[in-house]
């Protein structure tokens, strides 16, 4: 089970398990390390949570997700940010350094992404130093452009590492995610950038699978299903100095309609096959 040192599995792929089931089921198969959601944490219990983590020797490798950042009214930015507040002492009971951030989508009415993403730069100003006091880095994500609209006007790692390089490396990174990221002829040179800048926070993977399911979002697919070539982007995070954890990251209805002990060995022997 050495191999599976790098190897995390996020709560989303296996969202039919409760949280003791995860946190068993991981433990039965050898997986030491987890990415976990705000939702199903807080309905646990936070403290509750990080107290059933680390009674299991697991490590809490992402918390998923703050961010929502580009309102452009007063009561939805202070709302905004007190949320990512609440969301960087979850993280912090956790015990997880990385806050993943989904930046957010156009205000209503709004068709200026430049706007937006300078909103998400003064959010982040004010939320850097709480969370650097709290031993928490903030993580953005560029989500492909097909969200640009409604969920992240990040759409590239380049326009991520414009904004998370405002702000000491240690404050705030990047998130490489493989579904997000497969298309963009420039990755390469911007996962070495931000491997030279020490800002890659959290490696992330999941497939590209055509023809898109009807809800996107919920479209993500099995590690070898799909066009990404899975190997290529580890061998690109390595080579750019990332020693953390490959998380895995499939929101699929598809296998959270099956037993969640399958899938879990399934999504192991398929990082095996496609990942190392």
């Amino acid at each position: 089970m050495t191999d599976l040192a790098g190897f995390s599995l996020n709560q989303q792929t296996i969202r039919q398990w409760s949280l003791p089931r995860l946190v068993e089921g991981c433990a039965r198969a050898g997986v030491t390390a987890v990415g976990l959601w705000r939702e199903p944490v807080r309905e646990y219990g936070v403290a509750a949570t990080a107290a059933l983590v680390r009674a299991a020797g697991l490590t809490v490798t992402s918390l998923c997700r703050g961010g929502f950042l580009t309102a452009a009214d007063p009561a939805g930015r202070a709302a905004a940010l007190a949320d990512n507040r609440a969301a960087i002492d979850e993280a912090a009971t956790l015990g997880t350094r990385t806050l993943v951030l989904v930046c957010g989508g156009l205000p209503d009415g709004s068709r200026d992404l430049g706007a937006a993403r300078e909103r998400i730069g003064e959010a982040l100003a004010h939320l850097a130093p709480y969370a650097a006091e709290r031993s928490v880095r903030l993580a953005v994500e560029p989500l492909h452009p097909m969200y640009a609209a409604d969920r992240c006007v990040v759409s590239t790692l380049a326009q991520a590492l414009d904004l998370a390089e405002r702000f000491p490396a240690d404050q705030v990174g990047v998130v490489v995610d493989t579904y997000h990221l497969w298309w963009d002829d420039t990755v390469a040179g911007q996962i070495a950038r931000a491997g030279a800048g020490g800002r890659i926070a959290a490696f992330q993977l999941a497939d590209w699978v055509t023809p898109l399911p009807e809800g996107v979002l919920l479209g993500r697919g099995q590690l070898g299903d799909g066009s990404v070539d899975l190997r290529w982007f580890r061998g690109r995070v390595t080579a750019a100095g990332y020693s953390g954890p490959a998380e895995v990251e499939i929101f699929n209805p598809a296998l959270w309609a099956r037993d969640g002990a399958e899938v879990l060995a399934e999504t192991i022997g398929r990082f095996r096959a496609h990942v190392l």
